[in-house]
């Protein structure tokens, strides 16, 4: 994927959950605008076939197999790619996993597992990010990839939520921790996005067709995100544009902004029976 009007010649970018998904085509779409990248996710042999996909646009790529909750491996990659390619310009803090289940069935096991990968995985990460970043004279940007699910709650995906409203939280402190700085952070708050995970939790039992797959946004809207928070700089980036406004001001009445969610979240469910029976 090219955006012909943004280039990143000559910048390195390091994408995490960059195998499949939002992350694979983040990375490829730096790759078309001139950046070479820095592959990582724990699927080394993904990894290899995005890293000769990003080649072929005539960049460098440098897959680097690392589970991000190991803050000695992520210490590692980040180490890696400074050797390779002398800094570290900009990072996409994507790697995530969604366990969906209702707050009242919810194994502790799999809230744990989210939150190593969605919070502890991308402050070791942002924490590498921004050391290395603070080291360097042209300092660098890093986009922590949240949701929209960070700023509302929804069944049955409550514990995926906690974990993003917890991302939410950690990068808007340290945006205030860094003002002023040349390390600029941004948060990019996706919906529901047409990816193999999405997929993955529509097809879960539990979630009961919580969200038709006619109203999933394409990957692209993500990229374009990450693309304008890197260069304008902007602290927020909602996709779609406005949503976490509506979500903002939803909790100025959280009750009534219940039910209405309530009722959409039925309304879909309805809808994906029609279409399925």
């Amino acid at each position: 994927m090219k955006l012909p009007a943004l280039r990143f010649d000559g910048k390195t970018v390091l994408v995490t959950g960059a195998s499949s998904g939002i992350g694979r085509e983040t990375a490829l779409a730096f790759a078309g605008a001139g950046a070479n990248v820095v592959l990582v996710a724990r699927r080394a042999a993904a990894l290899a076939r995005v890293a000769s996909q990003a080649r072929a646009a005539g960049v460098e790529a440098l897959a680097v197999a690392t589970d991000v909750t190991n803050p000695t491996a992520v210490a590692t990659c980040f180490r890696k790619a400074v050797q390779r390619f002398g800094s570290v310009d900009i990072v996409v803090n994507n790697a995530g996993v969604l366990l969906p289940a209702k707050v009242v069935d919810l194994d502790p096991a799999d809230l744990q597992r989210m939150l190593d990968v969605n919070l502890f995985g991308a402050l070791h990460v942002l924490q590498a990010a921004v050391k290395q970043m603070q080291k360097q004279d042209s300092g660098g940007h890093v986009v922590n990839v949240a949701s929209l699910a960070g700023r509302r709650g929804f069944s049955p995906l409550g514990g995926y939520c906690a974990s993003k409203f917890a991302l939410v939280g950690l990068t808007e402190a340290l945006r205030t921790e860094l003002m002023g700085s040349n390390v600029g952070v941004s948060l990019v708050l996706p919906g529901v996005i047409d990816t193999p995970m999405a997929e993955a939790a529509a097809l879960d039992p539990t979630t009961e067709g919580f969200w038709p797959k006619s109203l999933t946004m394409p990957t692209a809207w993500v990229v374009w995100a990450v693309f304008a928070a890197v260069r304008l700089k902007l602290a927020e980036v909602a996709v779609p544009p406005g949503g976490a406004l509506l979500e903002k001001l939803g909790a100025l009445a959280p009750g009534a902004t219940d039910v209405l969610v309530r009722g959409a979240m039925g309304l879909a469910r309805r809808s994906t029976r029609r279409r399925t029976n």
